[in-house]
């Protein structure tokens, strides 16, 4: 099949786990013998035009306007949407496969993928469909229990409030209007995305887990001692990660941290993060619980340092105070067989098995978040059986292959 990918950011540009996302899959399905060409976003006209990217051919749009404007621009970006029809009618796409595109490619593309001929497939990898940023509304930070479901339905009142001059009344409505009329097959990244879609008048998505490949997480001995020795690393490591903010669980996990300490005086937080103002708030909040020297900031992280990273952390965290569809790091953990302490809020829980491969924990709950971490440091023999049952559950649900083998059933679906 000759199959059009619409992503906001692709690598090496990318900002997103979507971008990671949508060029691992693409890479895949390349493997599998489609003809594959992907249409992204840049924000510098000198990188316009067609480009290839190990081996995919990239097409680089340009698309620049104030984020103030997003909420009526995500609908339709005319010069981008101009520009994506010509190169549909010269790639003759028969699907056009659209990640996230709500920051500069717009919905209208997918309105213009339709006009085509082609087939169009949305695959949803956060709440943006129906909101307008992080979804935090179903959660309320008194309540430290960890919930089987929540409600996620959004309120256009708390939209305009917490939005202001930046609300757009049409915009989730034309929304789901497109999806409905231009959108063959809907996927979602997990089951509670697939909730969150349908709780917000979006119902009908097949859900799509994302995928890794085990083998590109291979250890390296030398690699990881090299890594350890360079930033100077212990044995009792937890790993942290992200675009650093409040709602990605910095305070939690240092409030978590001071408490670790007092039994586990050696335990340092890894943050793996670019050097931005949230980073030195961390800093600064980390210095006011005296953790600061417990704090290992390499910058951000790619490739084999990355997986050194990994490798070089007993236990990796992940936190988040808001709706977190479905973390990659609880997928390139298992692949380097590294037990997790994962967010209740979101799709974790549809890979990290609750005492099993990890921990499934409210991060509200900071005791028991602490309590977690310290069991998991402190017991070697159960890190390596987390982590190993981590390993077998990817390997065997959650590969590369698998997911573009659901998504070529999509596609044979609307053809």
């Amino acid at each position: 099949m000759r199959i059009l990918i619409l992503q906001d950011d692709f690598p090496p540009r990318h900002i997103g786990g979507s971008g990671s996302i949508a060029y691992a899959s693409a890479q895949e399905l390349r493997k599998r013998g489609h003809e594959i060409l992907v249409v992204t976003a840049v924000q510098d006209a000198r990188l316009v035009g067609t480009t290839t990217y190990e081996g995919i051919p990239v097409h680089n749009i340009f698309a620049l306007y104030s984020k103030r404007f997003n909420a009526y621009m995500c609908l339709w970006n005319l010069s981008a949407v101009r520009t994506l029809k010509k190169i549909i009618t010269s790639f003759k796409p028969d699907v056009v496969h659209a990640h996230s595109v709500n920051g500069y490619l717009s919905y209208a593309s997918l309105v213009a993928a339709k006009k085509s001929g082609a087939r169009v497939v949305l695959t949803c990898h956060d709440v943006m469909a129906f909101n307008y940023s992080k979804l935090t509304e179903f959660i309320d930070p008194q309540d430290t229990a960890v919930r089987e479901r929540y409600d996620y339905r959004v309120s256009a009142w708390r939209q305009l409030r917490e939005s202001r001059f930046r609300y757009n009344p049409l915009r989730n409505i034309l929304i789901r209007h497109i999806i409905r009329a231009d959108v063959d097959a809907l996927t979602a990244v997990s089951d509670a995305l697939r909730q969150a879609l349908a709780a917000n008048g979006l119902p009908g998505a097949k859900v799509i887990h994302n995928g890794i490949d085990v083998r590109a997480w291979e250890p390296d001995a030398e690699r990881d001692r090299a890594f350890k020795e360079k930033h100077g690393l212990g044995d009792a490591v937890i790993l942290f990660g992200g675009r650093i903010s409040g709602i990605k669980g910095t305070d939690k996990i240092l409030d978590a941290l001071a408490k670790v300490r007092t039994q586990v005086p050696d335990v340092q937080l890894l943050v793996i993060a670019k050097e931005s103002p949230s980073l030195a708030r961390m800093h600064t909040q980390a210095r006011e619980r005296g953790v600061e020297e417990a704090l290992v900031t390499p910058g951000w992280l790619s490739g084999n340092d990355l997986k050194a990273a990994y490798y070089a952390s007993a236990v990796v965290a992940v936190p988040t105070l808001s709706f977190d569809s479905f973390p990659t790091m609880n997928l390139e953990a298992f692949a380097c067989k590294k037990p997790v302490v994962a967010t209740c809020f979101g799709g974790s829980r549809e890979l990290v098995e609750d005492g099993i491969s990890g921990f499934i924990v409210n991060p509200y709950d900071v005791p028991s978040l602490a309590g977690r971490f310290r069991e998991l440091l402190g017991d070697r023999e159960k890190r390596a059986r987390f982590g190993a049952a981590g390993y077998e559950k990817v390997v065997a649900e959650f590969t590369l292959g698998k997911q573009a083998e659901l998504f070529e059933e999509r596609y044979q679906g609307v053809c």
